[in-house]
């Protein structure tokens, strides 16, 4: 009989734990739960502001999941995109900054697993820089380094630098077809 006690009061102090454990996880996610979600919601506002400074406010674009406006002076002056495409590593995650008139702001990647020291450079300024104001016709990657209106291509990582340059591409072409075909 005593056996039988003893398992019974192990089953029944493992059960209270587990009761005490998920009150304490459950009263921590209930004070922290509204923190975090301010916290991502300032985090994606500043990522945007990086990508378009002059913006005074963003607005979810309807009908375009995970698009946003960036306006000024109660106008849109540009649309973050989100886009993908596929790298040496995989799966590449973009975040694009277009104008209304299709035209690369800038981009940030958010996701990716490109080659450290090669394909992940693609993030840099020196490749980034290649971007802007770049229209959808000469969002071509090429190695001619006599080519200055092209992408030119990261050495070492020219799958790599096609990836990004088909994301980018893919979200001013999307903006250009939202704007009309312009």
């Amino acid at each position: 009989m005593a056996e039988e006690h003893s398992i019974v009061k192990i089953a029944s102090n493992l059960a209270m734990a587990c009761f005490i454990s998920g009150v304490v996880i459950g009263s921590v996610y209930y004070v922290t739960a509204p923190v975090a979600a301010q916290k991502a919601e300032l985090m994606k506002q500043e990522s945007m502001k990086a990508l378009v400074p002059e913006a005074e406010s963003f607005e979810e674009v309807s009908g375009h999941e995970g698009w946003f406006a960036a306006k000024k002076d109660g106008r849109i002056t540009a649309y973050i995109v989100p886009s993908e495409t596929k790298g040496y590593g995989g799966k590449i995650k973009l975040l694009v900054a277009v104008t209304v008139d299709a035209k690369v702001i800038d981009y940030n990647i958010l996701e990716h697993n490109e080659t450290p020291g090669l394909g992940d450079n693609a993030q840099k300024p020196a490749f980034r820089q290649q971007f802007a104001g770049k229209e959808r016709e000469h969002l071509v990657v090429t190695k001619d380094p006599a080519d200055k209106e092209d992408i030119q291509a990261m050495t070492g990582a020219t799958i790599s630098s096609r990836a990004v340059t088909r994301g980018v591409k893919q979200a001013v072409e999307e903006v250009a077809a939202l704007q009309g075909g312009k």
